[in-house]
């Protein structure tokens, strides 16, 4: 069936972000709000519930204060297509990964459910929307989010194209799982070890015509990798081109070989730093 589409005037069809967090503003109390960029405003959210279809689950990588911030993207197909953005490491993403582990259909709706913990916390509830049964997972400290945020994104990807084209759900939509590219992660911690700025390598990118590293070719990323790791380097040594050698020795060589390259490229940090000091 395919949904109703209703003519005349509407707001554009993009999703509607709710930032998890508990506060407070003008006297109206929140656990997850929306954002006007515009006006630099919180907007709360009264209802504590959302109900819809999961339909993807995605890490994304967002600057704060200068610093990269991982976040968990928890995308419903509803009314609307809502994006429900919460920190990796919150209450609320792992509670909801808890319950979200145990459902083994994805087609069906889901209740999300924030709740107000104490000192600001925010957990989540999950329901069956049919049966507005509660789906419960014990806390356990040897759980591997990893894996579990892996197995529910496949598990959306096999059941992505059962989903009812119903009012509910928009059509068409793209439901397949993102995840962290190896080469962008490989950069990211590669660039936050030499604490190298974003903002740099967002020009270098910049000059290669595309948005993230994951876009060139390989020979092009070990590029941009040399070239944060040798301005790094900058200065660190007498002779400009002891830190390239050692880089090609300790580096590059050593990863040919084998080795890990984020344990080579620290190793030859520490080298050209005992050199700088006279420790060798």
């Amino acid at each position: 069936m395919i949904a109703e589409i209703k003519l005349g005037l509407c707001n554009p069809p993009e999703p509607i972000y709710l930032f998890v967090n508990q506060g407070e503003v003008d006297g109206e109390s929140f656990v997850w709000y929306k954002f006007n960029i515009n006006q630099d405003k919180k907007m709360p959210v009264t209802q504590r519930a959302l109900t819809g279809y999961l339909s993807e689950l995605r890490l994304t990588t967002k600057e704060f204060k200068g610093k990269d911030n991982l976040k968990l993207d928890i995308v419903v197909s509803a009314d609307e297509l809502y994006v429900v953005r919460t920190g990796i490491e919150t209450n609320f993403a792992k509670s909801f990964l808890l319950a979200a582990s145990l459902v083994q259909d994805f087609s069906k709706p889901l209740i999300i459910v924030a709740n107000a913990g104490d000192e600001n916390t925010v957990f989540c509830n999950l329901y069956d929307a049919a049966t507005k049964t509660k789906i419960y997972r014990e806390w356990s400290r040897d759980l591997d989010w990893a894996t579990i945020i892996r197995d529910i994104q496949s598990l959306l990807g096999a059941t992505s194209n059962s989903i009812p084209e119903t009012p509910l759900t928009p059509p068409k939509l793209s439901l397949v799982p993102q995840s962290v590219h190896p080469q962008d992660l490989r950069v990211k911690n590669i660039r936050t070890l030499l604490d190298y700025p974003l903002d740099l390598v967002r020009e270098w990118l910049q000059f290669q015509d595309v948005d993230r590293p994951s876009l060139l070719d390989i020979s092009q990323i070990n590029e941009l990798i040399k070239t944060m790791c040798l301005a790094w380097a900058a200065g660190k040594c007498d002779h400009p081109n002891h830190a390239e050698s050692l880089y090609q020795k300790q580096v590059l060589d050593a990863v040919v070989s084998g080795a890990d390259e984020l344990t080579a490229i620290n190793a030859w940090m520490q080298q050209l730093q005992a050199v700088k000091t006279g420790a060798v």
